[in-house]
């Protein structure tokens, strides 16, 4: 067995038999590893802990908490947040399965083999295919990543990473749904988000620089089986939809039933800070785009310029896609885009309104 001196100052050194292998296992007490390290990692709260504290917490105040529910506001606040989830979720279910389809087993170059090769004719061209590609802001991102990494004129990529969520058959079959009695928010939606994404693609093919846009440097679902990166980008795409989604419902049905009306009527009785506030509130809620039509539907006390304006201002430019923009391309692009993006999107949905509606 080998032995190591372990310390001594003095006449008498005193030495420990060290078993073969022990220094590649580790010693908890000087490196962490073994017990010690496992004690740690059970230590931290994950999903299923909270989910039981939570649990536990409503169990004893139960009574409390129906007291509070039975409150004629908490009940006003119940209906219009389920009947928002109600309307929602089939659609968002729908366009996160039809978009993770897309992003995966179609292929990047498809798109530029279908774009012409003029930046100036390419633009419309991206956009326009947003009608016909559904799906959420969430997953157009990360696909004109890969348009511009598969050689895709930035322009182009851009025009269609405004128009896919705003303009495709599932947000524009749920924009319908959600207002039944005024087809005509249909083509004022579709017309609004068509010229904003092709004006930011022109514009950023005229005054863009290469120096403000970092190409993504790899795919989303790089090494990974098709089935796999399916239903990863299924989980991903329910996870953070779902979960702006209940917070617009949330934010929704406050605003209907425990803002005072009269504060709600002065915003919605100026034309000008009703598309302010509507267009602000469709930034900070970051509802996806394929349920953000019912959302809207429920702010009746707004006009509908005021509401096409929140339609068109939301899957452009939210709190998501600022972050989501500044992680794929960069943060000297998202702290230029974003803003040109969201001033033109106010105007263009501000006059389109005025004219169709």
């Amino acid at each position: 067995m080998p032995s190591r001196t372990t310390g001594g100052t003095g006449p008498v050194a005193i030495t420990k038999t060290v078993p073969p292998g022990s220094a590649e296992r580790g010693d908890p007490e000087t490196d962490g590893g073994g017990e010690a390290g496992a004690g740690e990692e059970g230590r931290y709260l994950n999903s299923p802990l909270l989910l039981t504290l939570v649990l536990l917490t409503a169990v004893m105040f139960q009574d409390p908490i129906r007291g509070a529910l039975a409150a004629p506001v908490m009940q006003s606040w119940m209906t219009v947040f389920v009947a928002v989830m109600v309307q929602a979720l089939p659609f968002l279910v729908l366009g996160v399965l039809l978009s993770a389809a897309i992003a995966v087993f179609v292929p990047p170059s498809f798109f530029a083999r279908a774009l012409p090769k003029r930046p100036v004719l390419a633009v419309p061209v991206a956009g326009a295919a947003g009608a016909v590609l559904p799906g959420c802001e969430c997953a157009s991102v990360p696909v004109a990543g890969a348009l511009v990494r598969r050689g895709v004129t930035p322009a182009a990529a851009l025009a269609f990473l405004l128009s896919a969520p705003a303009i495709n058959p599932i947000v524009l079959t749920a924009t319908a749904v959600a207002f039944p009695g005024n087809p005509e928010m249909v083509l004022a939606r579709f017309v609004a988000s068509l010229l904003v994404a092709c004006s930011m693609g022109w514009l950023w093919h005229r005054l863009g620089r290469t120096d403000w846009l970092r190409p993504p440097a790899r795919a989303s679902y790089e090494g990974r089986s098709r089935g796999a990166a399916f239903w990863g980008s299924v989980r991903h795409d329910v996870t953070h939809a779902g979960g702006f989604l209940v917070i617009g419902a949330m934010a929704a049905a406050t605003l209907k039933a425990v803002v005072p009306a009269q504060w709600l009527s002065v915003a919605a009785g100026n034309p000008v800070l009703s598309v302010l506030v509507l267009a602000v509130l469709a930034v900070l809620l970051s509802i996806c785009s394929e349920a953000d039509a019912f959302v809207a539907a429920s702010l009746t006390q707004f006009s509908l310029t005021a509401r096409l304006t929140f339609l068109v201002v939301g899957p452009m430019i939210d709190l998501k896609l600022f972050a989501m923009q500044a992680g794929t391309f960069g943060r000297a692009f998202a702290l230029r885009f974003a803003p040109a993006t969201f001033a033109l999107a106010v105007v263009v949905s501000a006059l389109t309104g005025t004219v169709l509606l």
